[in-house]
């Protein structure tokens, strides 16, 4: 906790003055490397929370896709261009759980940090606040991207290799995707100012966009049992962030999947950084204090 004070605090000394240009700029530089620093040290000073990351796609990875590989059929379909097996195919799917969770822990430490009042120190500072909120975004995504490069690299371990360049492509997929998850985090705590009630949040969130996706199963087998279903996956955001990451795996740009992705983050962003407004957000209405 004192490194958090020490890190908070170094956004302090700018509020009683206002700097020139270039010190505006070394000053919003310094708040964006503390925000981003304090979630990553954060997270690093949480081992639980490391581990419970990795264990979640890793018992779907070692034990449900071995016990689905011969029930569950994927046909040859984009991006592959043979029949795969099961375990290849969910793993873009567990990828984006990995990114899922993160953004629901950052939201959760944002929740945090409003009962413990070390927001309230966050957003007294000088800096716009849809500055300091994109800066949160910004560490969200970076121990997002971690974890999921950790989780990958032990799926290859596992057998899961997809090509080796596919790593690289899906750096991006991988970036966009926890920066759209991560806003939905975002939007969610601007909504849900106590602890208690955001455990609910969080499962009413990511368990039905996580089963209606296309993350454990192609959609065409999802429109052959029910037309409904597959609407509502085929809508889903995290279906889009699945896809952009499943085919970027295999050296293919999925432009249609990119463009909602980007699509649903300018929106929970724009969502959430009204959410925070003081003026028209959820305090406005409530009246409670940052």
């Amino acid at each position: 906790m004192s490194t958090e004070r020490r890190l908070l605090a170094d956004l302090a000394p700018a509020r009683t003055s206002a700097p020139p240009p270039v010190g505006r700029l070394a000053h919003a530089l310094r708040a964006l490397e503390v925000v981003a620093l304090r979630e990553l040290l954060r997270f690093l000073g949480q081992r639980e929370r490391f581990f419970s990351a990795m264990v979640r796609p890793l018992v779907w990875l070692f034990i449900f896709a071995a016990g689905f590989r011969n029930v569950l059929g994927v046909s040859i379909q984009e991006p592959y261009t043979t029949y795969v097996l099961y375990e290849l195919y969910i793993t873009p799917g567990l990828v984006g759980m990995i990114l899922l969770f993160s953004g629901m822990q950052g939201a959760l430490s944002m929740v945090y940090d409003q009962e413990m009042g070390s927001m309230r120190v966050l957003l007294v500072s000088p800096l716009p606040r849809w500055y300091l909120l994109s800066a949160k975004l910004v560490g969200i995504v970076f121990v997002a991207t971690l974890q999921a490069y950790v989780f990958l690299f032990i799926a290859r371990l596992y057998g899961v290799d997809p090509p080796l360049v596919g790593y690289l492509y899906a750096f991006p997929a991988i970036l966009l995707g926890g920066l759209m998850l991560g806003a939905l985090g975002l939007l969610l705590s601007s909504v849900v100012r106590q602890l208690e009630n955001f455990a609910g949040v969080m499962n009413f969130v990511i368990f039905p966009m996580f089963f209606a996706s296309s993350a454990l199963y192609p959609l065409w087998q999802v429109r052959e049992s029910s037309q409904l279903l597959y609407e509502i996956c085929a809508f889903n955001p995290f279906t889009h962030v699945v896809e952009l990451i499943r085919f970027a795996l295999h050296e293919k740009f999925a432009a249609s999947d990119c463009a909602w992705t980007l699509f649903w983050a300018a929106v929970f962003l724009a969502l959430a950084f009204r959410g925070y407004d003081p003026v028209r957000g959820f305090t406005a209405r409530t009246g409670k204090a940052e």
